[in-house]
């Protein structure tokens, strides 16, 4: 079988107060809460696409602490936003923290908002499964 594959790469940032920041994505069929991140441009190393994409949607320069892992998606072909076959999306999960700028919103893309988020508030949030999975990720290097 045919099929695309995207490569992307997420940050998960927990402050000291236990509380996740997280992005309101907009192009599915309803905006759901993501993690901070997006898709590799061709020469961008992973933890350069990371700190780019943290950037664009929150304002904020991070520094990548280290890999939490890697989450594997497909999406069938109807399901598709962009293109036509289905695709297998692989997703590097990094810890980061937070260096330098301001929250703010992205402006002109995928996402309409950062938040932080309690930890203990994230099951009622309607969100995409990376969410899960790389907080995950993160309590599992602890």
């Amino acid at each position: 079988m045919d099929f695309d594959t995207r490569f992307a790469a997420y940050g998960v940032m927990v402050d000291s107060r236990e509380r996740v920041l997280l992005a309101l994505w907009n192009e599915g069929p309803r905006p759901r809460w993501t993690l901070p991140g997006g898709g590799a441009e061709l020469t961008e190393t992973p933890e350069e696409t990371m700190v780019r994409e943290v950037a664009e949607e929150s304002g904020y320069e991070v520094e990548p602490l280290g890999l939490l892992g890697l989450d594997t998606h497909w999406i069938p072909a109807e399901r598709r936003l962009h293109g036509t076959g289905p695709m297998k999306a692989v997703r590097a999960v990094y810890e980061a923290r937070i260096a330098g700028g301001e929250l703010r919103p992205e402006v002109g893309g995928s996402t309409d908002e950062c938040r932080w988020v309690p930890l203990t508030e994230v099951a009622g949030l309607d969100r995409v499964e990376l969410v899960d999975a790389a907080i995950a990720m993160w309590r599992a290097s602890r």
